[in-house]
């Protein structure tokens, strides 16, 4: 009995590109799952709400604008006032809606203590909803 030797077959190489055409075909299957799916996400639930005369949406909140500039000068609304003569319009403005913003915009240059004292004149007056501006930061590209 003689044993020969057997031939080996070369094997196939190892693949070197990538085949996308199962992505492509899991890709497409997900998008028209999204599509059908878009649709039901965004149902609502019908209600029919009461009406209220409480609050209307369209009601805008009422704010004053007061502003201190670099030399201490105070400004309500872009009208230069006295301490006294803003004394009073604040306590006007608080008697007419008590609910009222005051919206204080001062100079970085204005001493600190300026901006307590305009700050104390708005709640002294009854206007305790105050709300600071200042300009955003922009940040280098």
């Amino acid at each position: 009995m003689a044993f020969g030797r057997l031939e080996r077959t070369q094997g196939s190489p190892p693949m070197s590109e990538i085949n996308v055409t199962p992505l492509v075909d899991v890709m497409l299957v997900l998008v028209v799952i999204f599509i059908i799916t878009a649709p039901l996400l965004v149902s609502a639930i019908r209600l029919d709400l009461p009406k209220a005369d409480a609050a209307k949406p369209n009601d805008a909140p009422q704010f004053v604008t007061l502003v201190v500039d670099k030399t201490g000068q105070a400004f309500l609304n872009d009208k230069a006032l006295g301490r006294d003569e803003l004394a009073r319009e604040l306590t006007q403005t608080a008697q007419r809606n008590p609910e009222t913003e005051v919206q204080l915009r001062a100079d970085e240059a204005v001493p600190y203590g300026k901006v307590v004292e305009v700050m104390g004149l708005a709640q002294k007056a009854g206007l305790n909803r105050i709300g600071f501006v200042a300009q955003a930061l922009t940040t280098p590209p």
